[in-house]
């Protein structure tokens, strides 16, 4: 009840600040600005909308979307989906460890990176073509006409893995005039950015689009080991369209695009020096101690982002008569190379952390939507999604591990001795069975490693529609459903030549004499102590006699939706949906077998482990432990009450939902290795608010804010424990932005344009792991820009972002081999530059 009673309280308080702000509305969304070729008025025009699969105003259509226009794209100087945040208060974007490594999160529900095997709850399409991986979808945004940020459960309208939202781009088609653009634009770290784009005819029948451009950038990091920077751009792209129109109920429109990314990224600084930060600088190595705000890092070595993005699709749409089919046919690839020096110092502890992913995918979707006259319409479609994916990583110890690890295994009271690591391997090895230690095999030895080669299969295919039935005047019921069937086969190649991972400390314990009973306690083996340096253990392929690396999922989802249009200004809607994401793999080193399948314990131990599948079919290997080979289906359920007013200067949305997840798929990193687990389930319960005003014809104002109250319901097998009942990290209560858009005539067609934006989300915990929770994130982010626009087409602009310099933590982390160190991604510091563009 305190809940809703703080919404409702918002709803009010949101309401009575819109009053205030000018009489009378208009129909836009929060960040909606006149586009450039917009009439003289533009107040009058409507912003046109797909996030139903049909083309609607978007004040009739009675979802919770934000549409982000390519003139509000352009004022704000966004560069990417990254930077779309800003302006969406409940889309949250993140970057990770690579140029490849994006989390898309809506209503605090999201997840998708660090791991190719699990999809994101947050689908990407581009022009109606889903991009089903984060490395696919960061690429620059040209010929940008709209971005759709549908919010909740999608499923009946999208096929593919849409139980948080949609993030829908869509981009202009070619025109039968002659015309085009060319921009040029400077900033702050010799950052460069140039696109161009020309379109036309070519017969009356057929037009054309290319399009193309670059995105330069020097670091804002330095290494200060070498000097280098860190955190650049460096990426391209090119695009090239044709519509062709050869009746007029027949429509064909063909894409091909290909971009490409090859930079060193991303900066990662270091938040809390803990105990092994003397271990590293006793080796040699450096750290930048609680450095993370001056931007600023050792390392050994530069890191590789190379990433191509590139496919051809093509959409058809036949009218007939009263029904249109449309066609919409893909194939894509993606490939990922990336390498870091992922300790993060300056010493060679991981020589190399290498990837290297290829996605194919091909997908088709086909529907048939009614336009009829009387009360009843309908949509009805397919979906096929056939994907192939390639993951090759190698993770090595470098040349300074031996000696790293055995500085951590010294007695604290006798520190010149050399630790366990070292001082005991010849008795380890005896007392194990293993011949002399090489250079090569001596425990720690550079090169040794993890060494990765996975096969990924996917084919899918759903069936969807809606049905929409006008009850009376005004008032429409709407239905939908969705079946998804998925099915996934999963294979493994991986290899540890880790010589120490592969020793049973427990057997080693037992062969120096300590008794059967007392080997698996650490109390009384002291070889256990050890353990922490096994990170690297032998690794159970599947499929075998026990795994068959196979999933097969199927869900039947659903929603319903009461429309009322109760005037000309005022809609209402209020809706019930479900959505489904379907099982994802831990395509990663750290992909363990159940515990159904296998009992962890060495079979030196008294009593010996339980009887397993696994051990019963001899595949048990040392220090093999139990964990998940994949996470469970997704669940998504939502309920919303939503209003869309419109007058003639002030328009506001409203949307109160109550949305959740069962089996939330959350992917934990902790040091070593990701942890791939179901939340029970997890809720939000929220308000979003979004207002636009124009007091008078050369001012806009505009806000919005998203209030959430998130919740573990119940996370009992988290990495980090129990975590049922605590809010979920990285989640703020409040997001919010506050815009002013200024346009001043200065004669002759000549016009000023002065436009800011502020962007909040209020104080959160930014990691689940109940250690970090004093670590805590607060946006605070001010963009502004002033653009000279000339008759003929040119016009020239000032910008800027982060003006205020804010300084904040995104990702927080443990530092990897490096236990009770804090390492963390901060924001991008302040950028500013000068632009030139021409329209013709």
């Amino acid at each position: 009840m305190k809940v809703a009673k703080n919404i409702m309280r918002s709803a009010m308080l949101s309401t009575i600040s819109v009053a205030s702000l000018g009489l009378g509305t208009v129909a836009y969304a929060q960040d909606q600005a006149p586009a450039e070729d917009e009439a003289e008025n533009p107040y009058e025009e409507e912003i046109i909308v797909t996030a139903t699969k049909r083309e609607q105003t978007l004040q009739d259509v009675p979802v919770a979307v934000s549409v982000t226009t390519a003139a509000a794209i352009e004022r704000a100087q966004v560069r990417d989906l990254k930077d779309l945040q800003t302006l969406v208060p409940s889309l949250r974007v993140s970057q990770l460890q690579s140029s490849a490594s994006t989390d898309f999160i809506i209503r605090g529900f999201g997840n998708g990176s660090n791991n190719v095997g699990i999809e994101g709850s947050v689908g990407v399409f581009i022009d109606g073509v889903y991009r089903s991986r984060s490395a696919s979808a960061i690429s620059d945004l040209p010929n940008l006409q709209r971005v759709e940020v549908l919010r909740g459960p999608q499923s009946t309208l999208f096929g593919k893995n849409a139980s948080a939202g949609v993030i829908s781009i869509v981009t202009s088609e070619p025109k039968y005039e002659f015309g085009g653009s060319a921009e040029i634009s400077y900033g702050n770290y010799n950052a460069i950015v140039a696109k161009a784009d020309v379109t036309g005819p070519i017969t009356d029948q057929i037009a054309f689009s290319l399009a193309g451009g670059i995105n330069k950038r020097d670091g804002y990091a330095t290494n200060l080991t070498d000097g280098s920077k860190t955190s650049e751009r460096n990426r391209w792209f090119g695009r090239a369209q044709l519509l062709i129109e050869p009746s007029d109920s027949v429509k064909f429109r063909i894409i091909g695009d290909y971009d490409k990314i090859d930079e060193n990224c991303c900066y990662v600084g270091n938040i809390f020096d803990g105990p092994t930060g003397n271990a590293i600088r006793a080796v040699g190595g450096r750290i930048n101690s609680n450095g993370i705000f001056s931007y600023s890092e050792f390392q050994n070595f530069a890191s590789e982002n190379k990433i191509t993005n590139g496919g051809v699709s093509m959409q058809a749409d036949f009218d007939i008569g009263a029904m249109k089919l449309t066609s919409i046919t893909a194939y894509r690839e993606s490939r990922a190379k990336t390498n870091a020096d992922s300790d993060f110092t300056s010493a060679d502890l991981i020589g190399q952390n290498r990837g290297n992913v290829g996605i194919k995918t091909k997908t088709q979707e086909l529907r048939l939507t009614s336009d009829f006259d009387g009360p009843f319409n309908f949509l009805i479609g397919g979906y096929y999604f056939d994907e192939d994916i390639t993951n090759q990583q190698a993770l090595t110890l470098g040349r300074d591990f031996r000696n790293y690890a055995d500085l951590l295994s010294r007695n604290p009271a006798t520190p010149t001795v050399p630790g366990a690591y070292v001082a005991l391997e010849p008795t380890i090895r005896f007392l194990a069975g293993l011949p002399a230690a090489t250079p090569t095999t001596q425990f720690g030895a550079a090169g040794q490693g993890r060494f990765e080669d996975w096969d990924y299969k996917n084919k899918a295919y759903s069936i969807f529609g809606t049905a929409d039935f006008e009850i009376t005047e005004g008032l429409t019921l709407t239905g939908g459903f969705n079946y998804t069937k998925d099915k996934k086969n999963v294979a493994s190649n991986t290899t540890s030549t880790d010589v120490f991972s592969r020793i049973d400390l427990v057997q080693v314990g037992v062969a120096a004499g300590v008794p059967a009973t007392l080997a698996a306690n650490p109390t009384f083996n002291p070889f256990l102590g050890l353990r922490a340096l096994q990170f690297q253990t032998p690794f159970l392929n599947f499929p075998n006699a026990v795994e068959t690396g196979r999933t097969r999922d199927g869900k039947l989802t659903y929603s319903a939706r009461l429309a009322w249009e109760a005037t000309d200004n005022l809609n209402f809607y209020v809706s019930y949906g479900t959505g489904f994401k379907a099982t994802s793999w831990n395509i990663s080193f750290d992909s363990r077998p159940f515990v159904a399948d296998f009992i962890a314990g060495s079979p030196a131990q008294v009593p010996a482990p339980a009887t397993s599948p696994i051990r019963t079919a001899g595949l048990a290997l040392p220090n093999l432990t139990s964990g998940t080979r994949y996470a469970l289906p997704e669940e998504a359920t939502v309920k919303e009450i939503g209003l869309k007013a419109k007058w003639q200067r002030v328009a506001f949305n409203l949307t109160l939902f109550d949305q959740s997840i069962k089996n939330f798929q959350g992917n934990s990193f902790i040091g070593t290795g990701f942890v791939l687990t179901n939340a029970g389930k997890q809720s939000t319960k929220g308000i979003e608010f979004d207002a636009t005003v124009n007091p008078v014809d050369a001012l806009q104002l505009r806000t919005s804010f998203t209030y959430l109250d998130p919740k573990y319901d119940s996370y009992v097998a988290s990495a980090f424990g129990d975590l049922s009942g605590l809010t979920p990290a990285g989640i703020p209560k409040l997001s919010a932005t506050w815009g002013a858009t200024y346009t001043a005539e200065v004669g002759g067609g000549t016009e000023l344009i002065f436009s800011t934006d502020y962007y909040y989300q209020s104080k959160t915990t930014i990691n689940d792991n109940p250690v970090y929770r004093i670590y805590k994130r607060e946006v605070s982010d001010l963009s502004a820009s002033a653009t000279l626009r000339l008759e003929n087409g040119l016009q020239f602009s000032l910008w800027g972002r982060n003006l205020t310099g804010a300084k904040y933590l995104t990702t927080i982390f443990p530092s990897v081999v490096q236990s009770g160190s804090v390492s963390g991604y901060p924001n991008q510091p302040r950028t500013y530059g000068v632009s030139a563009k021409f329209k013709f």
